[in-house]
């Protein structure tokens, strides 16, 4: 399953060193997770209408190379980790400069959230069984 998405970085997106501000990196991975959702039918409407949502409890990036301004980047995510019922999960996100080499990763674990009881919930069987379709990650040897 392919789900990279590719986008140009913007002026918005820099820091006053010339190169991809930190925060940008986590923009990038967060947009392609929500494109992926809404591919697998879980846009913002589905989950109002679940009344759940995705939530962070821990996000880790790692940066490899510099990403300039108007510089294509593709992300993609894949899997590191699901809870068989799919509530809580770890994806790696890799950000890959136009000539294919790694910009960053960001890591990030989550769950669901019930917006109405304020915790923790199990998502929609559908949903845990595509996370678990998901290319697996595999960290680099060394």
């Amino acid at each position: 399953m392919n789900n990279a998405v590719s986008y140009r970085t913007r002026w918005a997106d820099m820091d006053p060193n010339g190169h991809m501000r930190h925060s940008a990196y986590a923009d990038y991975a967060a947009d392609q997770r929500v494109a992926l959702l809404a591919a697998w039918g879980y846009g913002a409407a589905r989950f109002a209408q679940l009344r759940m949502g995705p939530i962070l409890f821990r996000e880790e990036t790692k940066y490899l190379k510099e990403v300039n301004m108007g510089e294509e980047i593709r992300v993609d995510g894949q899997l590191v980790s699901a809870a068989p019922d799919g509530s809580r999960w770890t994806i790696v996100h890799t950000i890959y400069k136009a000539d294919g080499r790694v910009a960053a990763t960001v890591t990030v674990d989550g769950a669901w959230l019930d917006l109405d009881r304020r915790k923790l919930t199990v998502p929609p069987a559908e949903l845990a069984d595509a996370f678990n379709c998901l290319p697996h990650y595999v960290a680099p040897a060394g």
